[in-house]
């Protein structure tokens, strides 16, 4: 019984992560920044050990806050070197390089004696989130839990209070511009929403995971779909989806339960990549084997 609570709040941590992340996600995926979440995710660690600093707590809301600042300002950082005319993509390389060598730097001068070491920040092991249990209102559940459903809740009232002006946002920036729409605030609020996310899942799943599911059930959901309400949702289910059958084969095969995540996710995506009705590789060549039939 212990062992099978134990992989349900696997489960549920996993299934958090995924469609938080997916969620979040979407937006990066429709404004042609996937590998920003990559970049944030790295660039947050000095955030992560100042923040250790100015509390001398390893606290997860102090961790989220200084996470949080610091993503914002690593999209800040890309966007000035962009604007002054590098390419995003080597932006993007340069600053979030840079960041997480100040960050690994940082951890072994300072914060080698302590619990916050590199590999448990990027690699974080999903099978230890049931020992590590929280307190809120007479509930009693894993402190991984209450912070990325918090963080999950937190991402559903900004995306559903801003759903038109990101929406806007994402798909013609000009145009929101020219509406009226702050698109730098709706920019940073964008990043800031992403580096919650990320700094929320990364001590429980480590940032492979989170890296992933930040892209690929969007990634997924966008072959499907040609509406935003409905790519947010898919992804969300594809996030879930992928926590419970990459669980159900680590525990088949006893490897890694978040590269297993990863891992179902990349597979869910190649399904939708080969048969998605309208951008499948394989509806393509049947439909053009129908069309030479028909003529």
């Amino acid at each position: 019984m212990h062992s099978m609570s134990h992989g349900l709040w696997i489960i549920i941590t996993g299934s958090l992560v995924a469609a938080s992340c997916g969620f979040v996600g979407c937006f990066l995926i429709l404004r042609r920044m996937a590998m920003l979440g990559d970049a944030i995710s790295h660039a947050v660690l000095p955030g992560i050990v100042i923040a250790f600093f100015l509390s001398n707590s390893t606290d997860n809301v102090f961790m989220l806050m200084g996470a949080t600042v610091i993503g914002v300002l690593t999209a800040f950082f890309i966007q000035t070197l962009h604007t002054a005319g590098v390419q995003e993509d080597a932006a993007i390389g340069v600053v979030f390089t840079s960041l997480f060598a100040i960050g690994v730097v940082l951890v072994s001068l300072f914060a080698s004696d302590i619990h916050l070491d590199v590999q448990h920040v990027l690699y974080g092991e999903i099978a230890y989130v049931p020992w590590d249990m929280a307190t809120l209102a007479g509930v009693e559940m894993p402190r991984a839990v209450w912070m990325i459903s918090g963080v999950f809740a937190l991402s559903l009232l900004i995306v559903g209070l801003f759903y038109k002006e990101l929406k806007l946002v994402s798909f013609d920036a000009q145009m929101a511009a020219a509406a009226g729409i702050p698109v730098v605030f709706i920019h940073y609020l964008l990043m800031a929403l992403v580096s919650m996310n990320t700094v929320a899942a990364f001590e429980s799943v480590g940032a492979i995971l989170v890296v992933a599911m930040l892209v690929v059930p969007g990634a997924a959901a966008y072959l499907l779909t040609d509406r935003l309400g409905a790519m947010l949702g898919l992804s969300i289910v594809f996030g879930i989806v992928s926590a419970c059958a990459g669980y159900i084969i680590a525990v088949y095969f006893d490897v890694s339960i978040s590269g297993a995540m990863t891992t179902s996710a990349g597979l869910l995506f190649m399904l939708c990549f080969l048969f998605s009705p309208r951008y499948g590789v394989v509806s393509r060549v049947l439909e053009q084997r129908r069309l030479k039939k028909a003529t």
